[in-house]
């Protein structure tokens, strides 16, 4: 019971952090709707190892050293801050010109993007569905278990990468992870603050874990192409106000 208690604690606050519309939740979100397993497991592992390197960092007081280097905040508030108004820009450019983001269930139902297909048979999306049509061309589902694709698939590398990008490149991170987490979980005495470290370690591979699997489940919505413009809507306004955000200091 004494272990529970800071364990909790240490959860309940991870928690709080965590779950709120962010750069990395948005961006795992739509890996979850449009990539396969092994990619969506990787963004979570990224995600989840991130906090909880960052975390145990702050622990054993590296936030303390970081804060006399505030010309590293500087660089990197840039740098993120250019990737978020790019990324954000991106997906505002697919709500004004959508290329065709739809799933739909495959004869073994499997979701693949597209619609119908041309000649009225299952599986096959359509060579006019989208705008494929107008460069005449369609195509076929490879053989073997179906995954979930779509036009935007990422692969594992730009899964990977991406979601680095998003978590190091963000100075805010740093500021909830090694400054805030770990000062708290040091005022937890000297035995409590490892459960209250652990805790806030598994805040974030059960929110990041259930983000990235959960929404799997919101596939069917995403059959619809207006389900990914007003996603892409929203994600445009999350990463712009965060890389704004970002470039101005506040």
């Amino acid at each position: 019971m004494t272990a529970l208690l800071p364990l909790l604690a240490g959860l309940g606050t991870g928690l709080a952090l965590i779950v709120a519309i962010g750069v990395q939740n948005a961006y795992l979100l739509r890996l979850a709707v449009t990539s396969s397993a092994r990619v969506v497991a990787a963004a979570v592992v990224v995600c989840a190892g991130s906090d909880a390197v960052l975390i145990l960092a702050g622990v054993l007081g590296v936030g303390a050293v970081v804060e006399r280097f505030p010309v590293a905040f500087v660089v990197i508030r840039f740098v993120g801050a250019a990737f978020l108004l790019t990324y954000g820009v991106l997906a505002a450019r697919r709500v004004f010109r959508p290329s065709g983001d739809a799933l739909r269930l495959d004869d073994d139902g499997a979701q693949t993007p597209g619609g119908p297909s041309a000649s009225g048979g299952p599986g096959v999306p359509s060579a006019t569905a989208h705008g494929a049509g107008a460069a005449g061309r369609t195509r076929t589902a490879p053989p073997g278990p179906a995954r979930a694709r779509t036009g935007h698939a990422a692969t594992l590398r730009t899964a990977v990468v991406t979601m680095l990008v998003f978590t190091w490149a963000n100075p805010h991170v740093y500021l909830d992870t090694l400054v805030f987490l770990g000062s708290v979980a040091n005022q937890q005495g000297v035995q409590d603050r490892w459960w209250w470290t652990a805790g806030a370690v598994l805040a974030s591979c059960v929110w990041f874990g259930a983000l990235g699997f959960g929404g799997r489940l919101l596939r069917p919505l995403f059959a619809r192409p207006l389900t990914w413009r007003v996603f892409d809507g929203l994600v445009a306004l999350v990463m712009l106000g965060f890389g704004a955000a970002l470039a101005l200091g506040v």
